[in-house]
């Protein structure tokens, strides 16, 4: 039976130092946001950090007859690639929807959202009737054979677009996930441009499925650059798992169900998630909602794609008794030669999400090979990034500006080129690949949170502008990374910070919560110190909460991760949080000077 009571909770002054870790998710993920802005077509905003990027593509489509200006640059060439900017987009929304609270704690929320927004907003503009989309802008062949600067391109900008004849179920299908995926990223904070996401997402998903199509048969050029080698089923199930997230529809629940055999959903044991082959993604997604209660009667099948998922899970993980995922010497996934690393990311953001539904639900991971607990998904998962970030044997950070020691020679126009606000006269198309391509020189301007392609199978790798396969950074590979950065700001960092704490021992009778209250920062402003405060609530109730209305004494400054009220002094659980099972957790922050805040549960619900 439900109860409302009230408790105050006093915060007891304990200092504690969290156990260290040697490197810093934190600045790894404000890095990693920074690539995207670095990517950025078309005019650039003022609040722009990139500052050696300039305008560019601002007349992307105008031959056509169509605005296609801004979006982004696939990699470290000039084209506009729909199919993988869809799918950065999609894994970008996944983060801010799974670690809002993390992007919140971190002061990051803000340019995540900014860059899901600068690919929907592109998107919009590229779906401007029902059934027809614009997926490409740029030819990949005569866009190779310059070494330019994007605001000096002298290559066609011809545009490419799909529509009921020439047909492209999987760049359709792709882009309807990422506007149901972001819709559901903006809900809270712009309704009105979500239900316009939703809206898009909705035309797409019908127009993918009703007209059906490869589309690089449609968009030839595209087959040496990005073809669909999965072909279009996994778009079709991907895109209508994601718009049931977003909408609660049945209509699309049952599509991922009814079409599971049909469509490869149950049938697909993979061992990749990438742009392409999108089956273990929609694998954990649907486990998702089977482990949340919410298979609307269709339990049994959506069993069946949690088992296809959780065998991509455990050959990650070693544990699949001779099927799993190749491994180098020094403890990296190995997927493909090429540009390895956005196997690496998506791979490893699949285990963080999927460990934390598990933890979410008091369940396990089980594999041929044993039982695997979600702490231990998450470790394994941490070894992949501490990798990335040096933990190799060439202790060498392969996020770019990470550290001291990370590539100098990436295989990026951009970054190569002296900025054109340095250099003010047009490099040209050959005099690029003289002047610049060749070399030695590190990059004039180092782009900050590029994850290149990484080492061979060997752990070996040569930092050198023309070996493309290892040094060229993607939208797809660091887009997974975001999400991943933002999960893992929440683990012990390697700065110690005094912690404030009501252990479960020492909590008063009765009371429902324990907290933990942590500084996790602190500067100087105007001859003032302020602190950043990060507190975790549990449920020591032992029901599960439903509601809860907090007051906070002494709050002097802003706080994010609850809902205000009416009353300043008074705050609720978040619209992500309709209910807190026991033992379960919850974060938030404010920042503020002088002393902590005075926290009192005024009013709760257990059920």
């Amino acid at each position: 039976m439900a109860r409302l009571m009230s408790a105050t909770l006093a915060i007891l002054l304990l200092f504690s130092f969290r156990p260290t870790n040697a490197y810093d998710y934190k600045d790894a993920l404000q890095k990693s946001l920074l690539f995207f802005e670095a990517q950025r077509s078309g005019k650039l905003p003022c609040d722009q950090r990139v500052t050696w990027r300039g305008d560019s593509g601002l007349s992307d489509g105008f031959q056509q007859g169509v605005d296609l200006v801004g979006g982004y640059y696939d990699s470290g060439d000039h084209v506009k690639f729909g199919f993988p900017m869809a799918f950065s987009v999609t894994m970008l929304s996944w983060a801010v929807i799974e670690f809002e609270k993390e992007f919140i704690a971190v002061d990051e929320l803000k340019h995540a959202l900014d860059a899901i927004r600068w690919g929907t907003d592109y998107f919009i503009k590229a779906h401007k009737e029902p059934n027809a989309l614009w997926v490409q802008v740029g030819d990949g062949d005569s866009d190779h054979l310059c070494w330019e600067r994007a605001e000096d391109m002298t290559t066609p900008r011809l545009a490419f677009k799909i529509t009921t004849i020439n047909r492209g179920s999987e760049v359709a299908g792709e882009t309807a996930a990422a506007f149901a995926a972001a819709s559901l990223a903006f809900r809270h904070y712009d309704s009105f441009y979500a239900d316009v996401l939703l809206l898009h997402a909705k035309q797409l998903f019908t127009f993918a499925d009703s007209f059906r199509g490869k589309y690089d048969d449609s968009v030839q050029c595209v087959k040496k650059f990005y073809p669909s080698s999965s072909g279009y089923n996994d778009e079709l199930l991907w895109a209508a798992a994601w718009l049931y997230q977003a909408t609660n529809d049945q209509y699309y629940l049952n599509y991922a169900a009814q079409n599971a055999a049909g469509l490869g959903g149950i049938g697909w044991a993979v061992t990749e998630f990438s742009w392409d082959n999108k089956y273990a993604g929609v694998q954990v997604l649907l486990s998702k909602t089977l482990l949340h209660n919410n298979g609307g009667g269709y339990e049994d099948t959506l069993k069946q794609y949690q088992a296809k998922g959780e065998f991509f899970l455990c050959a990650a993980l070693q544990k699949n008794s001779g099927h799993d995922a190749k491994m180098t010497p020094g403890g990296l996934m190995y997927i493909d030669d090429w540009n390895n690393m956005q196997y690496v990311s998506s791979a490893t953001f699949l285990m963080i999400v999927y460990s934390d539904y598990l933890a979410s639900t008091n369940n396990v991971l089980n594999c041929p090979d044993g039982q695997v607990q979600p702490a231990d998904i998450l470790q394994f998962a941490q070894s992949q990034v501490d990798y990335i970030l040096g933990k190799n044997p060439k202790g060498l950070s392969y996020l770019v500006g990470y550290g001291s020691n990370y590539p100098r020679h990436t295989h990026h126009r951009g970054a190569s080129i002296p900025s054109i606000s340095v250099l003010n006269t047009t490099v040209g198309c050959t005099e690029g690949f003289d002047k610049y391509y060749d070399s030695k020189d590190p990059d004039p301007n180092v782009i900050y949170g590029a994850l290149v392609g990484g080492p061979d199978s060997n752990d070996a790798f040569t930092d050198e502008r023309s070996n493309y396969q290892q040094t060229e950074p993607t939208l797809v590979g660091s887009a997974p990374l975001v999400g991943i950065f933002a999960r893992l700001t929440s683990c012990p960092s390697s700065t110690p910070s005094q912690s404030y704490s009501t252990p479960a021992d020492n909590k008063p009778d009765g009371a429902p919560l324990t907290f933990v209250h942590t500084v996790t920062d602190s500067w100087t402003a105007n001859g003032e110190q302020f602190y950043r405060h990060s507190v975790t609530g549990t449920n020591a109730c032992g029901k599960t909460i439903t509601y809860l209305k907090l007051k906070f004494d002494g709050l002097t400054g802003p706080l994010y991760g609850l809902n205000p009220t009416d009353d300043k002094t008074m705050f609720e659980f978040p619209a992500w949080i309709t209910a807190l099972a026991p033992n379960s957790q919850f974060s938030f922050v404010y920042i503020q000077g002088g002393e902590a805040a005075q926290i009192t549960v005024e009013k709760y619900t257990a059920n």
